[in-house]
């Protein structure tokens, strides 16, 4: 999977977009971006379901993974590709029996005891964070730096996914550290144009690999 892990992973948040999150998805998607996650953690369930089912069947079509927050019911529900869970979610296999093959389970890690665990698991991919200091959460987690990402590369075969503060500027130094792909909010779907930022993200994902041969 690693070969054909998305290098872009887009967060959708409605606390730091600046539009609709479905035009938000339509322009990301057209820029190239492949996957995407609907995260607003201030919404009912409700609303989250309304979001993810807009979301989905407008993006599905244009070949993008819509992961959910989370939410594994909501993710099943809503026509959704996957789900991904935190810490203080539902366990991997409990998500796993809600969202099924070809749908993805994600997991967040913070520590090295954290991504050995998810390593033994069936998830898809293990979000590896925050590299860097982050806005985007009101209680984050220590920052782990470049060179955890770096580490924890020799110890799983699963995609990783580093997540937290990651700029355009920074996220050649993040691919080359091991990851298979950059999580970005602020700097990606909060910029002036993200259209033109995810290009710009896509360039760099383009350098690296040729610097990698």
């Amino acid at each position: 999977m690693q070969a054909l892990f998305p290098p872009i992973y887009a967060i959708l948040d409605p606390d730091v977009a600046s539009g609709p999150l479905v035009n938000l998805a339509e322009t990301l998607a057209n820029a190239g971006v492949r996957l995407m996650q609907l995260r607003n953690k201030r919404a009912s369930a409700r609303r989250v379901y309304e979001q993810a089912r807009e979301l989905a069947a407008t993006v599905s079509s244009m070949g993008v993974r819509l992961i959910v927050n989370d939410r594994p019911d909501i993710a099943a529900m809503s026509g959704a590709q996957g789900v991904h869970v935190g810490q203080n979610d539902l366990p991997v296999e409990e998500a796993r029996k809600i969202c099924r093959p070809p749908r993805w389970v994600g997991v967040s890690t913070h520590s090295l005891e954290q991504l050995r665990e998810a390593d033994r698991t069936s998830a898809d991919y293990i979000a590896v964070g925050p590299i860097f200091p982050t806005g985007t959460k009101e209680n984050p987690d220590p920052v782990v730096g470049v060179d955890f990402l770096r580490a924890v590369r020799q110890m799983t075969r699963k995609p990783l996914v580093a997540i937290g503060g990651i700029t355009v500027e920074s996220a050649a130094d993040v691919f080359c550290a091991g990851a298979d792909s950059v999580a970005v909010i602020r700097d990606l779907v909060g910029a002036a144009d993200p259209g033109a930022r995810a290009r710009e993200y896509m360039a760099v994902v383009e350098r690296t690999r040729t610097q990698r041969g």
